[in-house]
């Protein structure tokens, strides 16, 4: 699939801008630049502006982008961390363009990850009406349903590791660990004896890859997947690929400390996301995901009352 021409993504930002009420852009350069493996990302430069865009030919471009805007915007509004702004969305011949604040990033220093982990712990004090979310999103390309609930566990269970099981089934010829893993999301009562969550604003997919520090050393952070949850599923997710120091999660624990149960639940959080990437890159993936779906089902779902995992 080819890159839209440099004129139409200009054309393209251009509009978007103008739509926005910004003064005219006429595009000088456009800079294909990283920025995940998901869509095509670019810097656009005018006389005297600077943009983001990142470019998607998929079916569900437009509406995958509408939702990264709202959950930047949610973010936003918490004002814990700096955002990057949303200009607007436009329209590409086949498919969509997300046009954003450009931010200049670095990597988190000592100082920015304790600045991050007490940002992170600060907008989960933003607290919701319910679980769940007023829209449906995406967890990378992967769709996300988020219908509110009262009840933490129904809505983990139901909308996150059935979810993403049921995928899984769909694509795996052997299923028994699977069949496992679906036994497993109905018996979880015992990861969270004496511990009641709260509906937290969750940034949804805070790995290292999402956070980083503008030029100023501000915590920046993007790519959202929000939603209301239990706050521990967002610190679960900065274990599991690592970027995060214990800068940070010293920081976050002396602005609001943790309840004494997480370790028991983290890898139990982390199994959403792992379960994912089986869906979407397959491989090694699908055995990490049967060896946690085995080691949860020793450590909770045959009621076992020893110690849960504690992350490296």
């Amino acid at each position: 699939m080819q890159s839209p021409s440099n004129q139409a993504l200009g054309m393209a930002v251009a509009a978007v801008v103008e739509r926005a009420g910004g003064p005219g852009l006429t595009c000088i350069e456009i800079r294909a630049v990283g920025g995940g493996c998901i869509d095509r990302c670019f810097e656009i430069h005018g006389a005297n502006q600077r943009f983001f865009a990142k470019v998607s030919e998929t079916a569900r471009a437009r509406d995958r982008f509408a939702a990264e805007a709202d959950g930047l915007g949610a973010l936003q509004q918490s004002g814990a961390f700096r955002v990057p702004a949303v200009v607007g969305l436009g329209k590409l011949d086949t498919g969509a363009v997300l046009v954003l604040e450009h931010v200049a990033l670095r990597t988190l220093d000592t100082t920015g990850q304790a600045l991050a982990g007490r940002a992170l712990a600060r907008q989960h004090r933003t607290i919701g009406p319910y679980f769940g979310w007023g829209r449906d999103n995406y967890l990378g390309r992967t769709p996300q349903p988020n219908d509110p609930t009262d009840n933490w566990l129904a809505f983990f269970s139901r909308q996150r590791l059935v979810f993403q099981l049921r995928r899984l089934q769909e694509s795996t010829a052997n299923a028994t660990w699977v069949a496992r893993g679906l036994q497993l999301a109905d018996r979880l009562d015992h990861f969270f004896s004496g511990y009641t969550p709260l509906p937290s604003l969750l940034h949804g997919d805070c790995w290292g890859g999402n956070v980083a520090a503008d030029e100023g050393g501000t915590p920046v952070v993007y790519d959202p997947a929000v939603h209301y949850g239990d706050r521990e599923c967002d610190l679960a997710m900065t274990h599991l690929f690592g970027g995060f120091s214990a800068d940070f999660y010293r920081a976050y624990e002396q602005e609001w400390p943790l309840h004494e149960g997480y370790r028991q639940r983290l890898r139990l959080y982390q199994l959403y996301h792992v379960l994912n990437h089986a869906n979407l890159f397959g491989g090694g993936y699908i055995n990490e995901a049967e060896s946690l779906v085995n080691r949860l089902w020793q450590a909770g779902g045959k009621e076992s009352r020893r110690p849960a995992f504690i992350p490296h």
